[in-house]
């Protein structure tokens, strides 16, 4: 084994596991960013804070199908662990490394110091602590493995000392680096053959399946398979946020997004649903309007990576237990004939016409300030054929759900609740897709959380294209309204970005054709309306949505 310092091997590492950008905020192993240099084929991208950072990596996993790195010192460290929380909750694989405590400073009130290590308990798979160089390789392995396998999640590695000194140490280091926990999913177990069986059956025998796409089924890349199955079985598909792009809008079996964040149209095809089969799907609070569509109880097959998510919410008649992808390929192979369910399909295309057909007049609207209905619409219909668009939590998740429309072989990246997630997530998008048009999209409360990373994706070329919906008020109540004088545009330009400011609905084509093409970091910032709130959670009468 070579003879080398922890910080050369930590750059043989990143080199040898294919990652091709760090994200961090100075100082943290100081040496290793320089020998990372002399390395080569690893970009430095310098944050202007931990969350930002960890955002990044967590666009730059979700992009990529890589896990993401994002790093730090001990004093950022529960900054960092506070942005890995929509990682977290969203299953992305983020190795997040920070610097730790020396034995010798402990409990003495030294500079900078506190016992926060357990602040990363509740976001990650694992919390790992290296408190000898020798362990570095052995642990930055497992970090990898354990990111990437069964559901994907992050990891933390804590290097001892301040800035992880520990790796300053020349020592033997194994240069093996595992390339199957390069990417993920590094195994496709499929489900047992009894099991997809059954799950047939039961699908064979409903009058009036639906399936329900969560995250499960894009972290697996089933998007292809998904659709397939349900043409194949003549089955209405619903989907979460996360899998919002896996069928095109203009489908006939696709009904949209249910749950909270939702259209009503989605909602009331599940809600009819006599059995659901969920593809990936936590069965959690947001895609079931606090688990009331659809209602626990009603006959559920269920397939997950993960066996402790079957039938977690929604017992199970049938639970297949594997990858998305695999299984389904098992199921289409097995599949027979269709069931005749014209009346049943009749019945959520009908959900559907009528969702669009009131929705429409509103996202054509020509109003001034701009309705977020046309904001919606105007993206959706713009967006190239290949495009990225990444979607912050709150309205902008809900206005892109309700009224922006999906074209096949564009993909939606979404925030999985954390404000302000978006435009750094959109860089680390970028980042692990130099080549595709990748768009963010979020509300003025949420880009003013990082704004100050337009300075990093002008340094660092990252030229997405941010469009803002600045109604002055966060989308939340007359109490919260911002100053009218702030203009974006202008501030992204003084950042060493483009910036363009609408305020007429037919202007917004043109703006954004203008930031794509203009070879830089883009800002479009559109005045929309602060009065008009999105619609949430439709829900049987009797019982009140989220």
């Amino acid at each position: 084994m070579p003879k080398m310092t922890g910080h050369r091997y930590f750059a043989e590492a990143m080199r040898g596991y294919g990652v091709s950008h760090l994200f961090y905020v100075n100082t943290i192993i100081p040496p290793a960013m320089l020998e990372i240099d002399k390395v080569g084929g690893v970009k430095r991208v310098v944050t202007h804070g931990e969350k930002a950072a960890a955002y990044m990596a967590d666009g730059y996993a979700r992009a990529s199908n890589k896990p993401g790195i994002c790093l730090c010192q001990d004093i950022g460290s529960t900054n960092l662990a506070a942005g890995l929380r929509d990682a977290h909750m969203a299953g992305s694989p983020v190795i997040a490394i920070s610097g730790g405590q020396n034995d010798q400073p402990r409990y003495r009130h030294a500079y900078q110091n506190a016992e926060d290590n357990s602040a990363w308990n509740g976001v990650t798979k694992a919390n790992y602590s290296v408190n000898d160089a020798a362990r570095f390789p052995d642990m930055l392995r497992q970090a990898f493995r354990e990111s990437v396998t069964g559901a994907p999640g992050p990891v933390h590695l804590e290097l001892r000392g301040n800035a992880g000194q520990v790796l300053d140490k020349e020592a033997d280091y194994d240069l093996t680096f595992e390339q199957r926990y390069t990417r993920f999913p590094p195994f496709r177990p499929a489900a047992e053959a009894a099991d997809v069986k059954a799950a047939l059956a039961e699908l064979s025998q409903a009058a009036k399946p639906i399936i329900v796409v969560g995250g499960g089924a894009v972290t697996s890349g089933a998007g292809a398979e998904v659709v397939k199955l349900a043409e194949k079985l003549q089955i209405p598909v619903a989907t979460s946020l996360h899998a919002r792009a896996i069928i095109a809008d203009d489908h006939p079996l696709g009904v949209g997004v249910p749950g909270s964040y939702s259209r009503w149209c989605a909602n009331k095809a599940v809600a009819a649903a006599d059995l659901v089969f969920f593809i990936g799907s936590h069965t959690g609070g947001q895609v079931t309007n606090g688990w009331q569509i659809p209602k626990i109880g009603v006959r559920a097959i269920q397939l997950d990576i993960d066996p402790n998510e079957l039938g977690r919410n929604y017992p199970n008649v049938v639970s297949l237990c594997g990858d998305a992808k695999v299984t389904l390929q098992h199921m289409i192979a097995e599949a027979g004939q269709p069931t005749q369910r014209a009346e049943w399909l009749e019945q959520c295309r009908g959900y559907v016409a009528d969702y669009w057909a009131e929705s429409d007049p509103l996202r054509n609207s020509d109003d001034v300030p701009i309705r977020p209905e046309r904001i919606a619409k105007e993206l959706g219909d713009w967006l190239p054929p290949d495009a990225v668009l990444v979607v912050d939590t709150f309205h902008a998740a809900l206005w892109t759900a309700q009224m922006s429309r999906m074209k096949a072989g564009q993909r939606y990246i979404r925030c999985a609740g954390s404000l302000g997630w978006c435009f750094p997530a959109t860089l680390g998008v970028k980042a692990a897709l130099p080549n595709t048009p990748v768009i963010g999209f979020a509300g003025d409360a949420g880009f003013y959380y990082h704004m100050a990373e337009m300075e990093t994706a002008a340094r660092c070329g990252l030229n997405a294209v941010m469009v803002v919906n600045n109604n002055y008020s966060g989308g939340v109540a007359e109490s919260a309204t911002f100053q009218r004088e702030v203009n974006f545009a202008k501030v992204a330009e003084s950042m060493g970005c483009v910036g363009f400011r609408v305020e007429k609905a037919a202007d917004i084509r043109g703006a954004l054709d203008k930031a794509l093409a203009c070879g830089r970091p883009a800002i479009v910032e559109i005045i929309g309306n602060a009065a008009i709130r999105a619609k949430r959670g439709w829900a049987p009468a009797g019982i009140s949505g989220e």
